[in-house]
């Protein structure tokens, strides 16, 4: 059974991977959600790319290796070119390069094929509302290594004015929870999350979700 949005409007969805065995089941599957639509499949990121340009477009499920123009440099591309657009990552791949280009690059989202038809949608949905979601596997291992990178000194310092609740906000995103479950564990919607988020991503010049999580580690809340 499908969850669908509050919008009665579907979401427009592009399919990018260069298996064609993999692309084309995936949108079919996806199809069937009462709230997603499947605009277009793309087999790289030319491709990709291409039909953002052609547009309306909400989200790009990605994949990471692909022939011509790659996932990351796709999604570092739609993230310059159409910011609207939001990017969720799903691939085989959850080694800590990979994971830590997709997020710098832009990706709001990473699962990995493992994950199944329920949680890529829940996935779509939370990317298209401006919220993050990593699988746990990839958590675990942004976790892991954040923590064995040290960050300078100058970074560790939150500012002053960071309030009470945005310092628990961000002690939740350092322990790798998504917008939903920070929501459930404040007792608090998942819209002020993301107003919370927003005002302390610009009062520490915190840049994405993994920054965020490299501040939490180095300030000692996570």
């Amino acid at each position: 059974m499908s969850e669908p949005t509050h919008s009665a409007r579907k979401l427009r969805v592009i399919v990018a991977d260069d298996q064609a065995a993999v692309r084309e089941p995936l949108a079919a599957v996806l199809g069937l959600s009462d709230d997603i639509e499947v605009v277009a499949a793309a087999a790289d990121g030319t491709e990709v790319l291409a039909a953002a340009a052609a547009g309306p477009v909400d989200v790009v499920l990605m994949d990471l290796r692909m022939p011509v123009m790659d996932g990351i440099e796709a999604t570092r591309r739609l993230t310059e070119e159409h910011p609207e657009v939001a990017v969720v990552v799903l691939t085989t791949f959850a080694d800590d390069d990979s994971i830590l280009a997709a997020l710098s690059a832009g990706a709001r989202g990473y699962l990995t094929k493992n994950a199944g038809r329920q949680d890529i949608a829940r996935a779509i949905r939370a990317a298209a509302a401006g919220q993050s979601v990593l699988d746990r596997e990839v958590q675990d291992r942004l976790l892991a290594t954040v923590r064995t990178k040290p960050t300078p000194a100058a970074a560790q310092a939150l500012p002053a004015d960071i309030t009470p609740r945005e310092r628990e906000v961000l002690t939740l995103i350092g322990q790798g929870l998504p917008n939903r479950a920070i929501a459930q564990q404040l007792f608090i919607s998942e819209a002020t999350v993301k107003t919370h988020i927003n005002n302390l991503f610009a009062k520490a010049d915190i840049h994405d979700r993994a920054d965020a999580v490299r501040r939490a580690i180095a300030a000692g809340l996570a």
